[in-house]
């Protein structure tokens, strides 16, 4: 039986290893890695394999040749231009005239192979199956392409590399799979084809079953630098069946020919010496050290969980934790290296030297003598498992997201734009955010892009003038709402709304690699100030609302400006409109944001609203995307009550016949608008996804439940000057005060908790949710189950080891009962 041996990656997460190197020659215990997927295809009978290279090809075929020393025969399909995984196996399809077997060359595993071919042979004879792909259980489904099953071994459904809310098991994909060539009818020719995403996906489509088989032993897919670590120390410690070349002496110790090891080392195992390696007195190897060969260490080093490609040099009295050093490296005296550290190939790192945790050192350069090299280790000291976060980058102002981290956040970002594209950028009015922003700009400048200053603006304005044809993306910094110690780093795209997760991961991609645009002088972008960018926004806000009807209306408000950027632009225009406004906090203040408080402004509205004698009022936050009402009787209105007055509202003046809300608010809001004959479109939570579902024909109206609203005949985004804007209209046109609109809507019971709930158990949380709902459930974003009078929705937290819960029913005490069942669910599974 033949194999493919997919071997064409980049590996680009693994730089700066693979720099030099293609992924799967990255070597586990000294041996590549693609060696030991061709040792456990040889145990398993597959003797002629076929290898799809592209990435630096030629040093898997200088170092394999056509297999003879390693048992098999091996052929090559070189791609030109990349394929993708299914496109890349089609491209030798003339060598795949039989049933065969695919597996990555950059994993390290003892799967049985051959169980797999006979489970599949068993699905070919009774049920005609052309594939079968081997599955397993991981802690953390992020990464994979995840995979439920039917009990007769048929692929239900599976999602290639979900987000926490898609996460619906921790059964995945291992990229092994049986395929018949009857797959290549379905593969189509000449373009980029991929199997999770396209083939597999086209397969169901068309009725014919795929199948999955549970694979039993070790499997680890080897696509960040610390699975490249744990692969190591899962290889020592026996956990996977693979060769450790060398002889194995006592505790675990595995010593190359021609190894030297003085009598005064200590060496404690499990560790691997290479071949020719020189150990001085008085060294330390920990455990979980391995070294290549011809590797020398001088007097007194210590060195433990690090890995130490072949020809490295460590000077006396160096200190080693947790590192990776790449080929020839050069590491001299009184050296520390951190948790973290990754050296490229030939790195010369000078005397005295300390290089602080997680900092990548690209081949080839310099650090010079007693230098200290510091990379920011914000994201990984408070735990977050990525840059962004539900909200953008975030941390502590001048300590997590410092101007170093900011210039490069900005080349980052302007690496994945096009040279001499056009960015707007924006902030509030803190020192923190003028800061970063001035920081960015320079980033941004340095990447060959442009960058039109709007100085300090609400984050509408700002969304606003990104649209425009000449702007690419657009970006705001500004303190966060809920801690003044932290800022937010902001990502729009060109059509204002938040940046989508592919964006985000190409962004994060680029940063983490460092491998940033560096422009020539003459191409560094420029800095401009847009004119008239205010009085454009004002314009096109009125065009959305009928203004002689809000004039005869000859309305009375009190509006809060929360000291933000939008008191640059209500008063204008609701002066425009015949309104008579009391202004509170209605300047742009730094220090007064800091104190401020959205309950307590509510409170003071309120009062101001009963004592004027005001048609209503409102608190628009300091980035004027979320907005607090108060009717006229001076109540003021929780975000569901908001919600369900705009729903009432706006039905009969809809411009679409849709209205998109998450799956977690309640469902009187469908009731409410099925009393319009308007249906309602849930969506996801997460605020870029209400936004993308904002921009699809026939949606009218979309909120997140939270006080935000979007009107996507105007910005398909958050706008709270928009949303009170839209208030005044609505109430004109229907001729009713706000009270009359509030005592009409039904009482709502919804409650919410959290689960504290470990990274590495939330799929298989999701997983016993699911299956324990037995296709009841609703899985748009996390798992919805419902109950006879209400519903119950588990959604894991993408930032926090916690588990959210939301639930629905007739009463309170309904309502938490439900809440509490799912919750106990949870709490089952975790234990």
């Amino acid at each position: 039986m033949k194999a493919v041996i997919m071997a064409g990656g980049e590996g680009s997460r693994l730089r700066p290893l693979t720099s030099n190197a293609p992924k799967p020659m990255l070597p586990v215990a000294n041996v590549p890695m693609m060696e030991h997927v061709i040792a456990l295809l040889r145990r398993h009978g597959f003797d002629e394999i076929v290898v799809t290279v592209a990435f630096l090809a030629n040093a898997i075929k200088t170092y394999f040749g056509d297999g003879s020393e390693f048992g098999v025969t091996l052929h090559y399909a070189h791609e030109a231009v990349p394929l993708g995984t299914a496109g890349s196996v089609a491209n030798a399809k003339e060598l795949l005239d039989e049933r065969f077997l695919v597996i990555s060359g950059d994993v390290i595993t003892d799967i049985d192979l051959g169980e797999i071919v006979r489970f599949h042979d068993e699905r070919r004879e009774s049920r005609g199956a052309i594939v079968t792909i081997a599955l397993t259980s991981v802690d953390n489904p992020l990464d994979f392409g995840i995979v439920i099953t039917r009990e007769d071994g048929t692929i239900e459904r599976f999602l290639e590399k979900p987000t926490w809310g898609q996460v619906f098991s921790d059964t995945i994909n291992t990229g092994i799979y049986v395929l018949e060539p009857e797959i290549f009818d379905f593969i189509p020719g000449g373009r980029s084809v991929d199997f999770s995403s396209e083939v597999f996906p086209k397969l169901l489509a068309d009725g014919r079953p795929i199948f999955g088989a549970i694979a039993e032993g070790y499997w680890e897919d080897v696509g960040t630098l610390e699975a490249y670590l744990s692969a190591h120390q899962d290889t020592l410690d026996g956990r996977v069946d693979v060769q450790i070349p060398g002889f194995r002496i006592n505790n675990g110790v595995w010593l190359g020919e021609g190894a030297e090891v003085s009598p005064d080392a200590i060496i404690t195992g499990p560790a691997v010496i290479g071949p020719g390696c020189k150990i001085e007195a008085g060294t330390t190897l920990g455990e979980y050290t391995v070294l290549g060969s011809n590797v020398r260490l001088r007097e007194d080093v210590q060195i433990e969980r690090s890995v130490l490609y072949d020809n490295v040099y460590v000077g006396g009295r160096g200190r080693i934790r947790g590192a990776i050093i790449g080929r020839g490296g050069s590491v001299r005296s009184n050296v520390r290296i951190d948790e973290g550290v990754v050296l490229g190939d030939s790195v010369f790192i000078g005397s005295g030297a300390v290089l602080s945790g997680n900092v990548k050192v690209f081949p080839f350069k310099t650090v010079e003598d007693g230098a200290v090299v510091n990379s920011s280790i914000v994201w990984e000291s408070k735990g977050s498992r990525s840059l962004f976060g539900r909200d953008g980058v975030t941390g502590l102002a001048n300590v997590d997201v410092t101007p170093e981290l900011a210039v490069k956040l900005a080349m980052a970002h302007g690496t994945s734009l096009p040279k001499g594209s056009t960015v707007v950028m924006s902030r509030d009015s803190s020192r923190a955010a003028r800061m970063l922003k001035r920081a960015m700009m320079a980033g941004f400048n340095a990447a060959g892009v442009d960058v039109l200053d709007l100085e300090a603006a609400s984050v509408p304005v700002t969304r606003y003038v990104t649209r425009t044809p000449r702007v690419s993306a657009g970006v705001t910094v500004r303190l966060h709402p809920d801690d003044p110690s932290r800022v937010v780093v902001r990502f729009f795209g060109d059509d204002g709304t938040d940046i989508s997760e592919d964006g985000q991961r190409k962004i994060e991609r680029l940063f983490q690699r460092e491998d940033f645009r560096r422009v020539l002088a003459e191409d560094v972008g420029d800095i401009q100030i847009p004119p008239r960018a205010l009085e454009e926004y004002t314009v096109a806000l009125e065009s959305t609302v009928s203004p002689e009807a809000i004039r005869n209306h000859h309305f009375k408000l009190v509006v809060d400006y929360s000291f933000g950027a939008t008191s640059l632009v209500m008063p204008t225009l609701l002066g425009k409109l015949g309104a008579d406004v009391l202004a509170v906090n209605p300047y742009v203040s730094t220090s007064a944001r800091v104190g401020f408080d959205r309950v307590s402004a509510a409170a003071r509205v309120a009062g101001l609203v009963r004592a004027s004698g005001a048609h209503l009022g409102a608190v628009i936050d300091a980035d004027g995307e979320r907005m607090t009402l108060i009717d006229n009787e001076g109540r003021v209105l929780d975000d569901t009550q908001s919600l369900l007055v705009f729903v009432d509202l706006v039905c009969d003046h809809l411009v679409g016949d849709t209205i998109a809300l998450p799956v977690n608010v309640t469902s009187t809001a469908s009731a409410v608008a099925a009393e319009h004959h308007v249906d309602v479109a849930l969506t996801k939570i997460s605020t870029p996804a209400l936004m993308a579902a904002a921009k699809q024909p026939g949606i009218g109206f979309a909120s997140d439940g939270r006080g935000a609203y979007i009107l996507p005949g105007f910005l398909p985004a958050f706008d709270g000057a928009g949303a009170l804007l839209k208030v005044m209209d609505l109430l004109a046109r229907h001729g009713r005060p706000l009270a009359d609109v509030v005592d009409g809507i039904p009482d709502v019971h919804l409650v919410h908790e959290t689960v504290i709930t470990p990274w590495e158990q939330k799929g298989l949380v999701m997983r016993n949710l699911v299956e324990s709902a037995g296709g009841q459930a609703l899985l748009i974003d996390g798992v919805r189950v419902p109950f006879a009078d209400g519903w119950a929705l588990a959604m894991p937290d993408p930032e926090d080891p916690i588990t959210h819960v939301w639930a629905e029913g007739p009463t309170d005490a309904d309502a938490r009962k439900h809440c509490q069942d799912l919750s106990q669910r949870i709490r089952l599974v975790l234990r």
